[in-house]
C-alpha cells in the first residue's frame, strides 16, 4: 500500500509539510499526489472519529443484514443504491455470506426509530426478502482507533480485591 495513504488513513491532521517530511518528499509532490488521489476517487474525504459512547443522548447504532434477490441486469447495485440513499444509513457493504447479502450501518435516536425504519423502509424495498437487526452495545474499535478504555474496569476490580 502507498505510504502516503497509510499515513492519511491513520490521521488526516498532518499538514502537507509534515507529510512531506515524513515521506522524504517535497511538499509540492505531496500536494500533487493528494490532488491526484482525490481526482481518481481514492481519497473521498476525511472524517473525525467520535466516540459516541461518551456523548450523552447520542442515539443508537444498528448493523442491519439484508437478504436480497439480485436483479438480473444490475445484480445488487440498484438495491444498494436505494439503501444508501437514506440519510440515517452510514455505510452499506456487499458481503460474501451464506445468509445475507448486504450489511448496512444505521444511526437513529432510539431503538424504536430504527425498528420502524427497518419495517417501513428497508423491508419494503423490492427484492429484499429478509433482514436481521443487530444493535451496537459497545464500540471497541473503529477506523483503526481504539474506543474502549478499560481503566475504569481495572479500578473497579482493584476496589473489589
Amino acid at each position: 500500500m502507498n505510504k502516503l495513504l497509510e499515513i492519511l488513513n491513520k490521521s488526516a491532521d498532518f499538514t502537507t509539510a509534515q507529510l512531506a517530511a515524513m515521506l522524504g518528499e517535497s511538499e509540492a509532490d505531496v500536494k500533487k499526489q493528494i490532488e491526484e488521489y482525490k481526482e481518481q476517487g481514492i481519497i473521498l474525504g476525511s472524517n473525525t472519529l467520535i466516540n459516541w459512547d461518551k456523548v450523552p443522548d447520542s442515539g443508537v447504532t444498528a448493523i442491519i443484514e439484508l437478504k436480497v434477490t439480485p436483479k438480473p441486469e444490475t445484480g445488487f447495485d440498484d438495491i444498494a443504491k436505494i439503501v444508501m440513499s437514506y440519510d440515517n444509513v452510514e455505510s452499506v457493504y456487499l458481503v460474501a455470506s451464506s445468509r445475507y447479502d448486504l450489511i448496512a450501518t444505521v444511526k437513529g435516536e432510539t431503538i424504536q426509530e430504527i425498528a420502524e425504519f427497518v419495517s417501513k423502509r428497508l423491508s419494503t424495498i423490492d427484492n429484499v426478502i429478509g433482514t436481521a437487526t443487530n444493535f451496537v452495545l459497545t464500540q471497541y474499535k473503529s477506523g483503526g482507533a481504539v474506543f474502549y478504555d478499560d481503566s475504569d474496569d481495572e479500578e473497579q476490580r482493584s476496589l473489589i480485591l
